[in-house]
């Protein structure tokens, strides 16, 4: 086990006293557990570098770090005098960072994620006994019914749309902040392709088909468990109207009209500073 960890408490990232926002991505010494009574400590591979995953090609060396550990502490304890907490969403706004994560903060999401996970999973969903962790892999195992349970990953597609005049469909979803608008996303469904979600999910909300649909990019974004998956498409045909049940608002927006945007550290941003900067690696066919 490492000698320091990322420090969680529900959803937030939490730091002691001598630790200062300017080193929130920084794993702190794992001896601060010990006061908090019923601290649950956990060690994972990071990614695919520990030797029991080692792929069976030659990848060059591992890391030097192989391994992340982290605390977990439950919402209900209270915190020692002086410790901070930052919600752990707010914390890549807080670095400033982008999608092409620096290794620290890739390390404290993924460390997050699963954290949630082993907190989501202490009981069988099958049976109901108490779970325990697999011996040789990331999973939760049930010593009742052997039922082995693997940390959840949800996919999820988010599309930028751009008509034939250059601009760009932004959205107002009722979930978002005040007068904030984004790309249309959405949940990908069981037995449907990714492109076939960002066809159903553009045609449900805004009621308009789109055309020449391509992979972009991906983030990792553990709130709680997705996988964004960033396309491009463009409009085909039909008028927008939204559907008034997520999406309150949508307009096609040119560079000098643009509403207020989605912060930085997110895909949907990523994608619209592209087109703004006008980084045209949009795909023109399917």
């Amino acid at each position: 086990m490492n000698n320091n960890a990322f420090f969680f408490q529900g959803n937030t990232l939490i730091l002691p006293p001598d630790f200062s926002e300017t080193q929130i991505d920084t794993e702190i010494p794992v001896e601060y557990s010990k006061l908090f009574t019923g601290a649950d400590i956990f060690t994972i591979p990071e990614y695919k570098t520990a030797p029991a995953y080692q792929p069976p090609v030659d990848c060059g060396p591992l890391k030097e770090n192989g391994f992340i550990t982290s605390v977990y502490i439950k919402p209900d304890v209270a915190l020692p005098p002086g410790w901070k907490s930052f919600m752990v969403r707010q914390v890549m706004t807080m670095l400033n960072a982008d999608v092409n994560f620096d290794s620290s903060l890739t390390r404290l999401l993924r460390a997050f994620h699963i954290a949630q996970w082993r907190d989501d999973t202490q009981f069988c969903g099958r049976c109901g006994a108490k779970n325990t962790d697999a011996e040789n892999e990331i999973a939760r195992y049930c010593p009742l019914c052997e039922k082995l349970e693997f940390p959840r990953i949800s996919p999820a597609v988010i599309t930028i749309v751009l008509n034939d005049n250059d601009e760009i469909l932004l959205a107002h979803n009722k979930i978002f902040a005040t007068r904030v608008y984004s790309h249309i996303a959405g949940f990908n469904e069981a037995g449907e392709s990714l492109e076939e979600t960002v066809r159903r999910e553009i045609f449900e909300e805004v009621n308009i088909l789109v055309k020449d649909v391509c992979y972009i990019k991906s983030q990792p974004w553990p709130f709680p468990n997705s996988l964004m998956i960033g396309f491009f498409a463009r409009y085909q045909s039909g008028e927008l109207k939204p559907d008034g049940i997520e999406i309150e608002d949508a307009r096609w927006f040119s560079r000098d009209n643009l509403p207020e945007l989605p912060r930085k550290g997110s895909l949907s941003r990523y994608l619209i500073d592209c087109w703004i900067n006008d980084r045209h690696f949009f795909c023109k066919t399917q």
